[in-house]
């Protein structure tokens, strides 16, 4: 009894202990998973921070990277190739022909596999054979028609190929032949050739960073061998506004550090030197024409003005700079700003990230060539406005430039059209202003007019305000007084400077060569006389050219003593009157609409003094009359030097609103007014 009560108990603690050891197991098991998933948390977590970490410096090593390029922008610039119009030709490669399928032929049946099946009878072969010669027959026509229909597409597939490569290689050569044309052009000194050629030396170039704007506008003065061109600066955005990034684990995010505002300015301002540098240095170096004496650089951004919230061109930088004080910069070792703004005596703007912009020396649009117009469609024609409308637009320009301005009464206004007050304490004061709406240059009648309200009322300054433009007798007049000449083109740009609108005709685009209308002819008593006078008692001709660019329209437009005058009689020498030795009668608006320049020279006459040369020509000047012989002003020309015997005395340019400018010339020849005249695109035999 009590050995089987022994083994029941027995048993039955077996099955306990059993019953234990799986309950242990199992929250062994579960305390084990409960380690291996708080181990492998605790190695995620930790996995995901170091991942962030991570991520955190490799953000903070990408705007180190950026900055680093943007510091070295003029070191890595000037370590560039310089730009050679030769990188521009293509070659005539020839593409091999490939025929594909077609250049294998077509595979001709095999008569031993067209044997006779079968026949047991002669009759039977005999009908085996003729089946299978049949067969045989029909595939190896089939095949012959096969393998001539692929000559015919091979042949016409290798004269397609032909076609092509001939095509591809006639415009290999036409671009070749254009790429020549341009050097053939800028090597002449043409205006259209070296813009083109300068434009694409700064496009192909590498040393710009990825991101950085390629937008250029340029015109060349051949006269005074200047490049003037406005080129598209990076914004502000290009300095990251962080300076680091690290990741803050408890609360599982990027935190970034802020570049400071002093030092991101700092760095843009820095930025806008090295790109001014830059281009600088890419210009000079592609010139291997040596066609440059100086570039005229305006660097502007596309923004919001601040003062108008329109989209402007805003200048934050300007510089004009000759290639003698250029070359002898060491540009990897300068401070770009210093170099900027101390060595060549350039403009940088004090706060860019603010766009408080510059005033631009010069700008292509001065120069004569196609200029755009700001404006759009929708804008009024100032040509077509009507005339108290316009009076109160030009009221408007002045009170959105800080003046108080009104119109007048449409009579006793004695000749002012619009009254303003400029409160600034020292230049400011009484302003009259006079509004002509004309399309022809104004006068210079109007001008005299203007001061002498000016001189009646007591007005600080007298303001002309025109739709066209004033010619040289009008310039000359207003030098000295207190007088502000305003043409066409500047008053649109006044315009949308200060948020208003306007444009000049139904063009967007104006070119003083080919105007989209003729104007009409200029009377024939609005003309000015040029009168030359100079110490020394060596015979001189005083000849002059009607020019686009450097070369004359045509041989009867160089006016000299056996020509005297233009065929239109725009241009004609008549007699001087003391004090002049030499008279010329300009009527610049009757100059025919290809000239955008007259070249005034001066040459020994042979005949007279055959050992003279210009040594003796000094004290030169050209007086500028008007059609009563009254003079306006005078514009002093270079001196003559010993060993030539002609002299480019200087140039008229017809600028882009039709005004007529006056540039100093000097160029020299030793032989005389024959090698002159060669440089200008006249045959002497």
């Amino acid at each position: 009894m009590s050995r089987r009560s022994a083994g029941f108990v027995g048993a039955w603690a077996e099955i306990q202990r059993q019953q234990q050891r799986r309950v242990e197991a199992e929250a062994r098991q579960r305390r084990e998973e409960a380690r291996q998933a708080r181990a492998y948390q605790r190695r995620a977590a930790q996995g995901h921070r170091e991942f962030r970490q991570a991520e955190a410096r490799r953000r903070t090593e990408e705007l180190d990277a950026q900055v680093a390029i943007l510091r070295g922008l003029l070191t890595a610039g000037c370590q560039a190739p310089a730009f050679r119009a030769s990188s521009l030709m293509r070659a005539e490669d020839r593409t091999p022909f490939d025929p594909g399928p077609l250049a294998w032929p077509v595979r001709m049946p095999d008569p031993g596999q067209y044997q006779a099946q079968g026949g047991w009878t002669a009759g039977r072969r005999a009908q085996a054979e003729a089946e299978a010669r049949a067969r045989f027959e029909h595939d190896w026509h089939a095949a012959q028609a096969a393998e001539a229909q692929r000559q015919q597409q091979l042949a016409a597939l290798q004269r397609e190929h032909e076609q092509n490569m001939e095509a591809r290689r006639a415009e290999v050569r036409r671009h070749n032949a254009g790429v020549l044309e341009v050097t053939e052009g800028v090597g002449r000194g043409a205006p259209d050739a070296v813009v083109e050629y300068f434009s694409a030396a700064l496009y192909a170039s590498t040393a710009w960073p990825e991101g950085f704007p390629r937008q250029v506008a340029a015109a060349y003065d051949g006269a005074a061998r200047q490049l003037v061109l406005d080129w598209e600066l990076p914004g502000y955005d290009v300095v990251p506004d962080a300076k680091s990034v690290r990741y803050v684990p408890s609360q599982d995010l990027d935190k970034e550090t802020a570049r400071p505002v002093t030092q991101r300015r700092a760095l843009y301002r820095e930025v806008l030197a090295q790109s001014m540098l830059l281009v600088l240095h890419q210009l000079f170096a592609a010139d291997q024409y040596a066609v440059l004496d100086s570039v005229a650089l305006n660097g502007f951004v596309d923004a919001h003005d601040p003062a108008t919230g329109r989209q402007a061109h805003m200048c934050l930088a300007t510089v004009m700079a000759s290639r003698a004080v250029f070359r002898d910069l060491h540009l990897e070792q300068v401070d770009p700003v210093s170099c900027l703004t101390d060595a060549l005596r350039g403009q940088l703007a004090t706060r860019p990230d603010q766009l408080t912009s510059v005033r631009p020396s010069r700008q292509p649009g001065d120069v004569g060539s196609p200029v755009a117009a700001h404006g759009s469609d929708h804008e009024a024609n100032l040509y077509d406005m009507d005339p108290i409308a316009f009076e109160s637009l030009v009221a408007d320009l002045f009170r959105a430039m800080g003046m108080r301005a009104v119109t007048t009464q449409r009579s006793h206004d004695g000749g002012v059209d619009v009254d303003a007050l400029d409160p600034a304490p020292i230049r400011g004061g009484k302003i009259v202003v006079q509004v002509k709406r004309y399309r022809n240059t104004v006068p210079p009648t109007a001008v005299r007019d203007l001061y002498g309200t000016v001189q009646d009322v007591g007005a600080n300054k007298g303001v002309l305000v025109t739709t066209s433009g004033f010619g040289p007798g009008s310039h000359a007049f207003a030098r000295g007084k207190p007088l502000e000449l305003i043409s066409g083109s500047e008053l649109v740009d006044l315009l949308h400077r200060h948020g208003l609108r306007g444009r000049l005709g139904e063009s967007g685009w104006t070119n003083p060569a080919r105007p989209a209308a003729p104007a009409p002819a200029a009377p024939s008593d609005d003309h000015n006389v040029l009168g030359m006078m100079w110490s020394g008692s060596v015979a001189l001709d005083v000849c002059a050219l009607v020019c686009h660019g450097n070369r004359v329209l045509s041989d009867d437009h160089f006016v000299f003593y056996n020509n005297p005058r233009t065929p239109d009689g725009s241009v004609r020498a008549v007699p001087a009157a003391g004090p002049d030795k030499a008279a010329m009668r300009i009527a610049f608006d009757a100059l025919p609409a290809a000239a955008d320049r007259l070249v005034l020279v001066a040459a020994v006459d042979p005949e007279v003094n055959p050992q003279a040369d210009l040594s003796g020509f000094t004290d030169a000047c050209i007086r500028l009359l008007d059609p009563a012989m009254t003079e306006l002003g005078r514009l002093e020309v270079s001196d003559g030097r010993t060993g030539e015997t002609a002299l480019v005395l200087g140039s008229f340019r017809r600028r882009s609103n039709g005004d007529w400018d006056f540039v100093l010339g000097g160029k020299g020849y030793a032989g005389g007014l024959e090698e002159l005249v060669r440089d200008y695109g006249i045959d002497v035999e």
